[in-house]
């Protein structure tokens, strides 16, 4: 099947609906319906819009998500179901199946809320992380794949983006709104770009541990030029550490 294919049997049969019943709603011919789930037919993305639309896809569901992250999932969910039935039956065996006619083969639970199936299965496997201004002000939201429950490595519930405010970590290669990914880390990480809350402000540092003390810790900028600030460990509240930069061309 196609991504696209695969989205629009799945909300089908989610809302208990024939391949005749869709392209009689939808106004196309029930073998071309066939031919899009099956992969057979490539679908443009308006298309599958409105066919969505017309069996029951609210306008909200598709807000905060593309139709590529959405179709993306159904393929997960699809992939997740034939697992689910090789674990089953593992050695392969035949099962006799009967069906009516023209009923839908796929047993799916006949409502979800927050707009169907493939909602649910990507909520599983993508996160909308959150993106904060110096002002701790969420400006956006990026989606990343949670995989072993985890984004990154990090908790998924506590990673965030962080826009870099200004030039104070040109040197280390972080320009002003370059988006800092930003894993939860609570103790200051030798080396390591953290984010900070210090002097009353939020900024990027690089980390260095004073080896002569443990309860001091340098914050290091680079802009034209290099510069570090020491101050008492209990001074300063460390978010996180710097996982990846991106970059806006």
């Amino acid at each position: 099947m196609s991504r696209l294919g695969d989205l629009l049997k799945l909300e089908r049969t989610r809302r208990g609906l024939t391949t005749k019943q869709v392209a009689r709603m939808c106004g196309i011919a029930d073998k071309y319906l066939v031919d899009v789930e099956s992969g057979a037919r490539i679908i443009a993305d308006d298309q599958a819009r409105r066919i969505l639309k017309r069996i029951g896809l609210e306008q909200q569901n598709e807000a905060e998500f593309s139709l590529d992250a959405i179709a993306a999932a159904a393929d997960l969910a699809a992939t997740a179901q034939k697992s689910s039935a090789d674990d089953a039956n593992p050695r392969g065996q035949t099962r006799q199946q009967t069906r009516e006619p023209d009923k839908p083969v796929m047993s799916l639970p006949a409502e979800q809320p927050d707009g169907g199936i493939f909602l649910s299965a990507l909520s599983e496997v993508l996160r909308q992380v959150p993106i904060y201004d110096a002002s701790w002000r969420v400006v956006g939201h990026r989606a990343l794949p949670i995989i072993g429950g985890r984004i990154e490595g990090g908790p998924p519930d506590h990673v965030l983006y962080f826009l870099a405010p200004d030039a104070s970590c040109r040197g280390f290669r972080i320009l002003p709104g370059d988006q800092t990914l930003v894993l939860p880390a609570q103790s200051p990480i030798d080396g390591a770009v953290m984010l900070c809350e210090f002097n009353n402000h939020r900024a990027l540092r690089k980390v260095k541990l004073e080896p002569a003390s443990v309860n001091r810790v340098t914050l290091q900028s680079y802009d034209r030029e290099f510069e570090a600030e020491t101050l008492p460990a209990d001074q300063v509240t460390f978010i996180g550490r710097v996982a990846r930069i991106e970059i806006t061309l």
